[in-house]
């Protein structure tokens, strides 16, 4: 192996709604066809019929094939020692360390509470419509809660696509650049409601105890219905622990979600943990419209849920919150603010649940995982269902999918062995394959997206070019 491998890649935002032993799907299914014209196309079929399910499995799985392999055998120490400071593009990692999903299939986590898109296309007023939308970036995040393990980066031309009947929305994504590497991805309500897309390329820095993943590049939604494009990016993640210790992860920095149609915009502030972790998951903002005029406040946990009230109630609360904060303020502990280099960060102890404030408006809420979620990579019920390959899909899957990749597939069938051999030939195809370009002086081409500028903020952004659903597959490059 020569270091194409990224460490703790996939730190964009995913979500984490799942129920107890299976997805619980019945609030999905409503939001899906509230306010849809049944007699619109869906854009696989014709006006009227139930489109074909292609892919689509009917009864999703609820567990992985194999369960989670040990990393306890394997010192991450030795690897990343000489890279405090530096990005983590080129460094190889042991397979041990991953996940059995490609960043592409967990980019398609975002979906998972694609319901709140389904609602906000309903909300007659504006103001509604950005509290969906505030909760759905929200949700995309929760999905990292305690998932440690690295997702496989894409190969250059790797592609997914989901089709979610049930869910009212289908998805494909591409590896469109391999240095640096960047993901695109565009997905699109079946009955027309809605485009989602966008493209990551995540920036990411080991810090001696810690690994940081900045988030880059813009997301973007537009309700069709209301003419309307709300664009932003995600918060960023860090990893801690990653010597030595039990893993842990926070995310922080500001998100803004702006309404490009009226200029409404969303602030919300995701937490650092702060020194005795009193801060830790907590996301406290605002909506407020072109005038900076605060209309609406929000505050919750990213691991659990968003509520929101109007701004006198919350303001009032936190004032009568501040008279009493000599009562419950805690004491420095001595003890917990040593700084030694050689120990582990300290894991934060859970605090207590979200205080609701009364006459507060409940946005989302995740829902627990599958009581197997720790022995599958702490998956939610979702991501268990995105690398399912049952009989007959590779007919129609494009041969780039990334369900047919081997080593992915032997990691999750519990073959360490095959995984960690079928990676290393598929690197080393893929750098014989750049050799080969630059020796013909031939640039690669990708196949779904092209290089163009985001339509609403003037950014350079990857947009999709359409096609995909027709499956002329016959251009998709040899990568597995």
């Amino acid at each position: 192996m020569n270091g194409e491998d990224e460490f703790f890649d996939a730190v964009t935002g995913f979500d984490s709604e799942s129920s107890s032993g299976g997805f619980s799907e019945a609030s999905q299914r409503v939001a899906a066809v509230m306010c849809v014209d049944s007699g619109r196309s869906n854009g696989v079929g014709k006006a009227g019929e139930r489109p074909p399910r292609e892919n689509g499995i009917q009864k999703h799985r609820t567990s992985l094939p194999a369960p989670m392999f040990t990393r306890s055998d394997f010192s991450v120490w030795s690897i990343l020692k000489k890279c405090i400071g530096l990005e983590l593009s080129k460094i190889t990692m042991p397979i041990a360390f991953n996940e059995p999903l490609s960043f592409l299939q967990r980019i398609t986590e975002y979906m998972e509470h694609v319901d709140l898109i389904h609602r906000a296309s309903c909300q007659p007023q504006a103001l509604e419509r950005m509290q969906c939308v505030a909760a759905f970036a929200v949700s995309a995040v929760a999905s990292q809660w305690e998932r440690t393990g690295k997702p496989f980066n894409p190969l250059l031309g790797e592609t997914y696509e989901l089709i979610r009947e049930d869910l009212g929305f289908r998805f494909i994504s591409e590896q469109v650049s391999h240095h640096p590497p960047i993901s695109a991805f565009y997905s699109e309500g079946l009955h027309q409601d809605f485009l989602f897309h966008g493209s990551i390329y995540p920036k990411l820095k080991f810090w001696g105890k810690s690994v940081e993943a900045e988030p880059r590049g813009t997301i973007t939604l537009e309700l069709l219905k209301h003419n309307e494009a709300y664009t932003w990016t995600n918060p960023t993640c860090c990893v801690h622990n990653v010597i030595i210790g039990k893993l842990w992860i926070e995310q922080y920095g500001t998100v803004e979600i702006v309404n490009h149609r009226t200029g409404d915009k969303c602030v919300l502030h995701f937490k650092p943990c702060g020194l005795f972790g009193k801060e830790l998951h907590k996301v406290e903002g605002h909506i407020q419209d072109k005038n900076k005029k605060k209309l609406f406040m929000i505050y919750g946990k990213w691991t659990e849920c968003l509520w929101g009230i109007d701004p006198a109630a919350y303001e009032s609360f936190k004032k009568r919150e501040r008279r009493g904060d000599h009562l419950s303020k805690p004491q420095p502990d001595d003890s917990s603010q040593k700084a030694d280099g050689d120990v582990a960060d300290a894991v934060p102890e859970v605090q207590e649940t979200v205080q609701v404030i009364p006459g507060s408006k409940l946005l989302w809420r995740v829902n627990t995982r599958p009581p197997n979620s720790a022995q599958m990579y702490n998956f939610t019920s979702f991501t268990v269902s995105l690398n399912e390959l049952q009989s007959g899909m590779e007919k129609t899957l494009a041969p780039t999918d990334c369900r047919l990749r081997p080593d992915i597939r032997g990691m999750e069938n519990g073959d360490m062995d095959l995984a960690s051999q079928e990676k290393e030939r598929l690197e080393e195809k893929q750098r014989e394959a750049r050799r080969e370009r630059a020796e013909q002086e031939a640039e690669w081409q990708t196949r779904w997206f092209h290089q163009g500028s985001n339509p609403h903020t003037g950014a350079p952004d990857w947009l999709y070019a359409g096609g995909y659903f027709e499956r002329n597959f016959s251009r998709c490059p040899d990568i597995y």
